[in-house]
């Protein structure tokens, strides 16, 4: 889940393959320009476009990390919020959020001098709504960054499915919530939520794999942004016979803590669930994903929830779940919980969406940072999902 402040992202390498890292963001007014520079240790490859509702500029680069020697300067001037980290496969994005319609007046590279490195400077103006909406498709028409093939990456958002092991039967797709350039909530000692829930993820896999009877698939397995829709799609696409979608919450106050079990409703079982429900499902306009060819697509997973079984099931496993966390960590008042969330909308998979705990507890946080308590997490999932089949 995602809190309303600035979002900054000190991504370690992921790779030594890139080409040019990313060291230093810059930013800075002179009337009524706002300048970005990024400093990089090559000649930078990249595409930046134009996004609304909100108002966004999204610069992808080519073959590239993060390297930042440092904190990057505070937005100013026009922009609101930045955030940047890895987007898909060797491709690092940065997102720029405005209050109103802003243009790129100038985007250009200079070389080397004077002992600086290469920088990709980025003019921004505030423009009128005819203006930004000529911008907008013109960017949109821009040829994309090239990118290689790596196998640590799925370019469609859809990974290869794992080989099917000798006596693997029922096939769980496990789901660490947010990831690359969306770093989820922000602990109140700094720990990002997408750190915790892979980390957690990949002891739940683990755990699962170990009993003999799982085929397991993850939607990620390291540090990259995965959209809500292709979620859902890697679910389908595996023919899986659960969801588990993993994730920490957060709070305006320091007190609020326990771990909670939500399942799929249109309508929300209280106002806390609507709110983490809203905040999540915004994930994908978080990371700068143009979400206008959605429609279509969320409406048909809408139609297809008159399938009722497969909620009821879903809520079978989350009062599983209650029960098994119940007895390792502590939980929220009321632990089974209703909203909408995107990420449980497949229609034929039974899905929970399993909040940990609050990041802005600093009890909890330090809990969640210990491998310790995650691995007694991981298996009380995983004895959840093991009575779940049994029942």
């Amino acid at each position: 889940m995602l809190l309303p402040v600035l979002f900054v992202l000190l991504c370690a390498p992921l790779s030594a393959a890139y080409a040019t890292a990313i060291t230093a963001i810059r930013t800075g007014e002179n009337a009524a320009t706002t300048r970005v520079v990024l400093d990089l240790s090559a000649k930078p490859e990249w595409n930046l476009f134009l996004l609304e509702d909100p108002f966004r500029i999204v610069v992808d680069l080519a073959d590239t990390d993060w390297a930042l020697e440092g904190r990057p300067d505070p937005p100013r001037g026009l922009i609101r919020d930045l955030r940047f980290g890895q987007f898909r496969a060797n491709t690092g994005r940065l997102v720029m959020d405005a209050d109103q319609p802003v243009v790129a007046h100038r985007v250009f590279a200079l070389p080397p001098q004077a002992g600086q490195q290469w920088r990709l400077v980025i003019d921004l103006r505030a423009a009128d709504g005819a203006a930004f909406a000529a911008a907008k498709q013109e960017s949109a028409a821009a040829k994309p960054v090239a990118e290689k093939q790596d196998v640590a990456f799925w370019p469609s958002g859809v990974p290869p499915l794992p080989p099917r092991r000798p006596g693997a039967g029922r096939v769980v797709v496990i789901d660490p919530g947010h990831g690359g350039v969306d770093p989820g909530a922000i602990g109140a000692g700094g720990t990002r939520e997408k750190d915790i829930v892979l980390s957690l993820g990949l002891a739940l896999r683990d755990a699962l794999r170990a009993r003999g009877n799982y085929r397991v698939v993850m939607t990620r397995d390291g540090d990259r942004f995965v959209r809500l829709g292709d979620r859902v799609r890697i679910a389908r696409r595996a023919n899986a016979d659960l969801f588990v979608s993993l994730h920490a919450d957060a709070a305006a106050g320091r007190t609020a803590r326990g771990a909670g079990v939500y399942t799929l409703s249109e309508k929300s079982s209280d106002r806390e669930a609507a709110a983490l429900a809203r905040r999540e499902n915004r994930s994908d306009i978080i990371a700068g994903v143009d979400l206008s060819d959605e429609a279509d697509d969320v409406t048909s997973i809408l139609i297809d929830l008159a399938q009722r079984e497969t909620m009821n099931q879903s809520a079978t496993l989350a009062q599983t779940v209650v029960v098994e966390l119940g007895q390792r960590i502590t939980m929220r008042s009321n632990p089974h919980r209703f909203a909408g969330f995107r990420v449980l909308k497949a229609p034929d998979v039974p899905s929970v969406l399993v909040e940990v705990g609050f990041l802005t507890n600093r009890q909890e946080e330090a809990q969640l940072k210990s491998s310790r308590t995650r691995q007694r997490i991981a298996d009380g999932l995983a004895d959840a999902i093991d009575a779940y089949f049994r029942r």
